[in-house]
């Protein structure tokens, strides 16, 4: 019930609002990047997106144009700042609940 309820006051927020939409625009952006550098489908194109910022990395794509390769290195410093700022936005926000609920208690 302790994670329900944190999740329902971080989408309330408007300071975690914002963050869900940059994360949101830069996987957008990325997939149509890939989309279109690479000629991938949009699902292969955002799959490869989510694992690449999510620093999974499955290997079962990978960019085979220079170009493809170049923008790759540039969206995985870009993304992963901003994926690494919305866990971390996440799990304090989770924490401050979760304080907040033992101090009532």
């Amino acid at each position: 019930m302790l994670l329900f309820r944190t999740l329902i006051t971080f989408l309330k927020d408007k300071e975690y609002q914002d963050l869900l939409m940059t994360t949101a625009i830069i996987l957008a952006f990325g997939s149509i990047m890939f989309h279109y550098l690479e000629g991938w489908t949009w699902i292969d194109s955002i799959y490869f997106s989510v694992i690449t910022l999510t620093t999974v990395g499955y290997g079962d794509f990978s960019p085979q144009t220079e170009i493809g390769k170049i923008f790759t290195i540039f969206y995985i410093f870009i993304g992963i700042g901003i994926i690494l700022s919305f866990i971390n936005t996440v799990y304090n926000h989770y924490n401050t609940v979760r304080i907040e609920k033992n101090k009532k208690d």
